[in-house]
């Protein structure tokens, strides 16, 4: 598989910025040639960065390491790691294979750096195996597998607890377990009746778990016992995602029915319903300071909004087939995209021209 990472430099007031040299970065494959360019793009676009992973399934998730100076996305079977501030290609010791039962890759749906920066967690796409890497290295820490008969379908999602001890995650057959991140144990099963989990989310304060599911819900649960707190109802359909404000005090969802929706955690309260995307949202993520939320959706736009009012602030457009995920830079300052185009695109949020967007809209 070739992968090619084109960095696109903003263009401001027309000018041309010079076209400077990349070092390829190295292949999964050392028998494959890899590539990388630059080249300018119009001021119509305002990613500033452009990576092109060159593969057909299309990037299923993307993060910010805690520091914001990497960024993950799932590569087929493989994780890439990609400097945020050039877009270059992370040359790694190991190729963060999914190490399982001998010889054993399969693709990867979701993928979460931990809070401590040290580790990468990847939902696998086969029968309920997630698998931890070194972070700095790519090598397959562990692999968790649940053999319960139920057990039977692929990881959607997953999620590393603030103190990166517990890993949450989510399965296509309704499966929703918490793991001990160290030895890779099975702490808990929180008992779903939904069809399918999409997405997990820990509050800030690491108490509370949220999961969106295919019952149209979010249900909130408490990782001490594994009781469920509460059921957040008002979607209409499939929920792909959820978030938790940095305070804890405020959940986003996205769904199917084509809304997000802000509601309140301790209440369980509905606070605001946000529309303007044309197809389904499957991704939403808070701005570091809480102030913004970002939406990825179906409709190949990225979206912001402002949480006090509700408000549309901007819609970011380039991708050119769905935007599967939404992730912030720690700084608040880049937006990263990954979307079935197979290219992750890096927002600068500080930009004039999306400045004089903003204000346009």
């Amino acid at each position: 598989m070739r992968t090619l990472v084109t960095i696109a430099l903003l263009m401001l007031v027309g000018s041309r910025l010079p076209r400077p040299y990349i070092t390829p970065a190295k292949s999964e494959n050392a028998t494959q040639k890899e590539e990388s360019t630059m080249q300018t793009t119009s001021a119509q676009d305002l990613s500033h960065i452009t990576i092109d992973l060159a593969i057909k399934r299309g990037v299923h998730s993307v993060a910010f390491s805690p520091d914001g100076t990497t960024i993950a996305s799932d590569k087929n079977n493989t994780v890439g790691l990609w400097d945020a501030v050039t877009g270059q290609e992370i040359e790694m010791a190991k190729n963060f294979w999914v190490a399982f039962q001998g010889n054993f890759t399969a693709d990867i749906n979701s993928i979460a750096f931990s809070p401590d920066g040290q580790m990468i967690a990847g939902g696998i796409n086969e029968s309920e195996v997630i698998c931890i890497w070194d972070a700095t290295t790519g090598e397959n820490l562990r692999s968790m597998k649940e053999n319960a008969p139920n057990a039977l379908h692929w990881v959607n999602t997953v999620a590393f607890s603030t103190n990166s001890k517990i890993l949450a995650s989510g399965s296509e057959d309704g499966n929703l377990y918490l793991w001990d991140v160290e030895t890779g144990r099975k702490l808990k099963t929180l008992t779903e009746d939904a069809k399918n989990i999409f997405s997990v989310a820990f509050s800030s304060d690491g108490k509370t778990l949220a999961s969106g599911n295919a019952g149209n819900t979010i249900r909130l649960w408490d990782i001490a016992t594994g009781e469920k707190l509460k059921t957040l109802v008002g979607h209409t359909n499939w929920v792909f995602s959820v978030a938790f404000s940095p305070d804890g005090q405020t959940l986003a969802s996205g769904s199917w029915d084509k809304t997000i929706r802000l509601w309140d955690t301790t209440t369980g309260q509905q606070l605001k319903v946000l529309t303007g995307h044309t197809l389904t949202v499957w991704s939403v993520a808070f701005s570091s300071d809480g102030l913004t939320l970002a939406s990825g959706s179906q409709d190949k736009t990225v979206r912001l909004w402002n949480i006090a009012t509700g408000a549309h602030i901007a819609t970011l457009t380039g991708h050119t087939a769905p935007v599967k995920s939404v992730a912030f830079s720690s700084d608040g300052v880049t937006l990263a995209s990954g979307s079935m185009d197979s290219t992750v695109r890096l927002w600068d949020l500080t930009s004039p021209l999306l400045l004089r967007k903003d204000k346009a809209e």
